[in-house]
């Protein structure tokens, strides 16, 4: 399949659309709010995704998470581990008890608390470059001012 071919399958670009801001979009997603409007929650679970905002209305089903925040996570939580457990056994050198105790349930807490924040950080990264479905127009809930309800989320 040649280059041409590629381009040929990519969805077109808009660019008479606005740019989307993709560093709030990726602090809002690491946050669990909407990436549109930083309002609503993008979680109705742990880590199933509502299908719209409840503030904007902006659709989130779009959304082609699939096998990457858990990768992200199993290589953040492994560099941390690993450093920890070096630097506890070169200053202290406690029995392996004692560092399975500690460093399994870590493992497991850590991981379970940045999955979500990963995963939320990635669909504010697609929404912000109008990846898969976010980046149609007939659908685009980039004009907030037309919602009482939403408010601009201040700067920070």
């Amino acid at each position: 399949m040649s280059m041409h071919d590629l381009n040929q399958m990519a969805a077109p670009v808009d660019d008479s659309l606005p740019p989307r801001d993709v560093w709030q979009s990726l602090k809002r997603g690491w946050r669990q709010k909407c990436p549109c409007c930083g309002n609503g929650r993008i979680y109705g679970k742990f880590l199933k995704v509502n299908d719209v905002c409840s503030s904007c209305g902006t659709e989130l089903f779009h959304h082609r998470a699939d096998d990457a925040p858990p990768y992200f996570v199993m290589t953040i939580t492994g560099h941390v581990i690993v450093g920890g457990i070096l630097m506890t056994e070169k200053m202290f050198a406690p029995p392996v008890w004692v560092e399975l105790a500690v460093w399994l349930p870590v493992t497991v807490l850590l991981s379970l608390w940045l999955l979500p924040r990963v995963k939320g950080a990635l669909i504010g990264y697609q929404w912000a470059l109008r990846m898969h479905g976010f980046g149609n127009p007939a659908f685009d809930n980039d004009d907030l001012s037309r919602l009482p309800s939403a408010e601009p989320e201040a700067v920070k």
